[in-house]
C-alpha cells in the first residue's frame, strides 16, 4: 500500500515523503511527480481544518477582503456526469448572488458538453488529463513538465479570485491550486488536498436529499439558495436529433427510456429484468421503450434486446451525451440504476424510477414525480466492496411488478 506523509520543513513549505512497496522505480517516478507539482505550485502549501462557519461569499472573502461585483470564480468538479448535474445548481444560485462575476467550470474533456450551453456559466475550462496520462506513461516526463506549466499559465491568466473545488481529492486540490486563485475553498476535501486549500468545509447537509453538500455549501457561503434545482441545458443541434428521431421511430405519442449501465456491476439490476420491464412497458402502460447508453454499453443492450419480445430501441453508444439528455427531456417515463443519465430525468422534472443498491446516493429526489426504489440490507450501502460473491442481493430485491406498480403511481408526465 502506498502511503504518503506530510512533514515541515525548516522554510514553513511542506514537503511530501512517499513510500512504497512497489519498488525504487515506483518511488522515484512519484518523487519525481512531486517535484514536478512543488515547481509548479511554487507556493507555501496551507492547511486549514474542516469548517462550518457561514460567512456572505459576495460580500467578502474568507480572508475579509471585499469581493469585487465583477469577481471572478472558478469551479473544479472534473466529473463525473451525476455529480456534475448534482452540483449544477451551484452555477445559478453564484450568478444570482454575483450578477456580474465571471463564472468558469473545469471539467474533464468528456464531459464538457454537459455544461457549454448554461446560460449562466461564462467559460468551460478543458482540464487535459488524458495528455498527462499518455505522457506519463510513455516516460516523457519533459513534455509532461511543459504541459502543465502551459495550463498553469492558462489557468493563472485568467486571475480568478476564488476557486471552489466540488470534488475534493488530490487531483482536484492541485489544479485548484494551479489556478492561482487567492481564495480556495475545498468540500471534503480529502487525499491531502485540505493542504492545498485556504478554507476547508465539510460535506454537510441532508444526506438523503439529492445533492445535499452543495446546498448545504451554498448555504455556508450565504448565498441565495431558495431555488437549489439541477439543470442540464442542450442547443439546437440535440434538440433536432430527438425531434426527428421520435418522429421517424414513430414514438410520438409517448416513450419511456431504461438507462441500465454504470460502471460497477454491482450497480446494475439484471437483463431480464429489464427485458421484461421493456416488454410489459410497451404492453400495459403503451410505452415503447428507448435503451440509452455509452459506447462500451453496446453489447449489454444487445442482451436485452434480444432478451425482449418487443425488441426495444437500444441507442446505446449511438447518441452523444446532449442528444441522449435531450431523448430524456421528451420521454414520458425514466427507468434507470445509479448513472449519470438516470440523474438528468430528474432534472428534466420527468417521471423517473431510480433503481438503487450497493449505492443510494439519496433518497429524496425534491420532486413529486421522481422516486427510487431501494431495499435496505445488513450490507448496503456496500459501495465499492460487495460482500456477496456477485449475487448483488440488493438489487435483486427489486422485482419487475414492484417497478411497475411504481411507475403507475408516479403523477402524469409535464406536457
Amino acid at each position: 500500500m502506498n502511503r504518503s506523509a506530510h512533514k515541515k520543513s525548516a522554510t514553513g513549505k511542506v514537503a511530501l515523503k512517499v513510500t512504497t512497496k512497489g519498488g525504487w522505480k515506483s518511488a522515484l517516478k512519484r518523487r519525481v511527480l512531486i517535484q514536478y507539482i512543488g515547481i509548479f505550485l511554487n507556493t507555501k502549501l496551507l492547511v486549514k481544518g474542516f469548517s462550518s462557519t457561514p460567512f456572505h461569499l459576495c460580500r467578502q472573502l474568507a480572508g475579509g477582503r471585499q469581493m469585487r461585483p465583477d469577481t471572478r470564480i472558478l469551479l473544479v468538479r472534473m466529473s463525473a456526469i451525476g455529480d456534475i448535474v448534482f452540483a449544477s445548481p451551484l452555477i445559478a444560485t453564484l450568478r444570482r448572488a454575483c450578477p456580474r462575476a465571471h463564472i468558469a467550470w473545469l471539467v474533464q474533456p468528456e464531459y464538457r458538453a454537459l455544461l457549454e450551453r448554461h446560460p449562466d456559466l461564462d467559460e468551460v475550462i478543458v482540464w487535459p488529463i488524458h495528455e498527462w496520462r499518455a505522457l506519463w506513461r510513455q516516460r516523457r516526463f519533459g513534455a509532461l513538465a511543459r504541459s502543465l506549466g502551459a495550463f498553469r499559465e492558462h489557468l493563472r491568466a485568467r486571475r480568478f479570485d476564488l476557486a471552489l473545488d466540488l470534488q475534493g481529492l488530490l487531483k482536484s486540490g492541485l489544479v485548484t491550486r494551479l489556478s492561482g486563485a487567492r481564495e480556495r475553498i475545498g468540500l471534503g476535501s480529502r487525499e491531502g488536498s485540505r493542504w492545498l486549500m485556504t478554507r476547508v468545509l465539510p460535506r454537510g447537509g441532508e444526506p438523503a436529499r439529492i445533492g445535499s453538500e452543495y446546498l448545504f455549501l451554498a448555504r455556508t457561503l450565504g448565498l441565495p439558495a431558495q431555488d437549489f434545482s439541477m439543470a442540464v441545458h442542450y442547443g439546437p443541434e440535440a434538440a433536432d436529433f430527438a425531434r426527428n428521431l421520435i418522429a421517424n421511430q414513430g414514438l410520438s405519442r409517448g416513450f419511456a427510456v431504461l438507462c441500465p449501465f454504470t460502471t460497477r456491476p454491482q450497480k446494475h439490476w439484471f437483463a431480464p429484468r429489464w427485458a421484461e420491464l421493456a416488454e410489459r412497458l410497451h404492453a400495459e402502460l403503451a410505452l415503447p421503450v428507448v435503451v440509452l447508453g455509452g459506447p462500451g454499453d453496446r453489447a449489454a443492450a444487445g442482451r436485452i434486446r434480444d432478451l425482449a419480445a418487443g425488441r426495444p430501441l437500444v441507442l446505446a453508444g449511438k447518441t452523444t451525451l446532449l442528444q441522449a439528455a435531450a431523448l430524456i427531456d421528451r420521454s414520458r417515463l425514466l427507468v434507470g440504476v445509479d448513472t449519470g443519465l438516470s440523474h438528468m430525468g430528474i432534472a428534466f422534472d420527468r417521471p423517473s424510477l431510480l433503481l438503487f443498491g450497493s449505492t443510494r446516493p439519496y433518497l429524496e429526489t425534491t420532486r413529486a414525480n421522481a422516486r427510487v426504489l431501494y431495499h435496505r440490507l445488513d450490507c448496503s450501502p456496500c459501495k465499492r466492496r460487495p460482500t456477496c460473491d456477485g449475487a448483488f442481493t440488493c438489487m435483486g430485491s427489486i422485482q419487475v411488478d414492484e417497478v411497475l406498480n411504481a411507475a403507475r403511481d408516479l403523477p402524469g408526465p409535464r406536457v
